[in-house]
């Protein structure tokens, strides 16, 4: 990762300040470039783009430039009636942090503004028994969430949608921000419609899915590595289309678990078994429950991207909220702790 630029809590700072940015304007993608390589792409059709917009050999701006146009073309890969889910088999997991590396993540990680008390919520490492589940590939989009606004006009539109307007040219990005409330509604929405049985995933199996069998500290390994997700050190200051991170995919092929928006999952914050019951900047701000939510996002750092790290909703613009579906199969029962 580039070297950090805030060195106190992020949440006592402007936006642009927990950044890392200037008041100055940034400009992070060559739009020439961009351009470019939009003219060079634009005859291709969705399927071809669609390749492209995942081609591990193709650069970032060719797999933006892809995923731009496909946005507004139509994106074959996301389908509102029958996301693309993959299947995560039963397990006995190891999940969480051990106590002894608090330490090091808080020190490799303090410059820009982590503190002790939010990793210890990642401790201690504890046993969970997961049945088979299945889990999105990406994150639900901006399309898919346009569908649910037009069947349920109670739900009010995400606040990045500026003046409730629908962002047409961002249509395969992650919706974002919506409440935990939203979510689960979208989520039974969905299963009503479809006659299937989606939900958040789990905190247990979100972490899972994204860091594997091993433990990954990152979905794609142990190393903090700039340009396998899009967080705010080297990424564009914006969403970016689903799936053009494929360096960045989790052991199990699922897109986007590192990076683009933060996620929810249906548990709220509780201290893992034997683990400390931390009252960090989410609890005085948001009160003793608040939805928990994983992943890192284009407007944060990369110990945001980290497999374990356990945050949620404080109510500011830097956090951008978003979610992925999760799907129970009919003979599939719950999980169970084991400290």
């Amino acid at each position: 990762m580039s070297e950090p630029a805030v060195a106190v809590n992020p949440n006592d700072l402007t936006e642009r300040a927990a950044m890392g940015l200037p008041e100055a304007f940034v400009d992070r993608v060559d739009q020439d470039r961009f351009t470019a390589e939009c003219a060079r792409l634009y005859r291709l059709d969705p399927t071809a783009l669609a390749r492209t917009a995942e081609d591990p050999s193709a650069g970032h701006l060719v797999r933006l430039a892809a995923g731009s146009l496909l946005a507004l073309l139509g994106d074959p890969r996301t389908d509102t009636w029958s996301p693309v889910m993959l299947d995560i088999p039963a397990a006995r997991v190891r999940l969480g942090l051990p106590e002894a590396r608090v330490a090091d993540i808080v020190a490799e990680w303090s410059g820009v503004g982590v503190i002790r008390e939010w990793i210890a919520k990642e401790t201690p490492v504890h046993e969970v028994e997961l049945a088979s589940f299945r889990i999105a590939r990406y994150p639900v989009t901006n399309a898919e969430y346009r569908t649910f606004l037009l069947a349920d006009p109670a739900v009010p539109p995400p606040s990045s949608w500026q003046f409730g307007a629908y962002p047409a040219a961002m249509a395969n990005h992650p919706v974002w921000t919506v409440s935990p409330r939203d979510a689960d509604r979208y989520a039974a929405w969905l299963s009503a419609r479809t006659g299937r049985r989606f939900r958040l995933p789990t905190e247990a199996e979100w972490e899972y899915a994204a860091a594997g069998p091993d433990g990954q500290e990152y979905p794609w390994g142990d190393e903090p590595v700039t340009g396998r997700a899009n967080t705010v050190e080297a990424g564009p200051l914006t969403t970016t289309p689903v799936g053009i991170y494929p360096a960045g995919r989790s052991p199990f092929g699922v897109d986007d678990m590192a990076g683009n928006v933060e996620e929810y999952v249906s548990d709220d914050y509780r201290p893992y078994p034997g683990g400390p019951a931390v009252r960090d900047d989410l609890i005085r701000a948001e009160g003793e429950r608040y939805r928990v939510a994983r992943g890192g996002s284009f407007t944060r750092y990369g110990d945001l991207a980290r497999s374990r790290r356990r945050h949620g909703w404080y109510h500011r613009p830097i956090y951008a909220m978003g979610f992925r579906l999760a799907e129970t199969p009919a003979r599939i029962g719950g999980e169970r702790h084991r400290g």
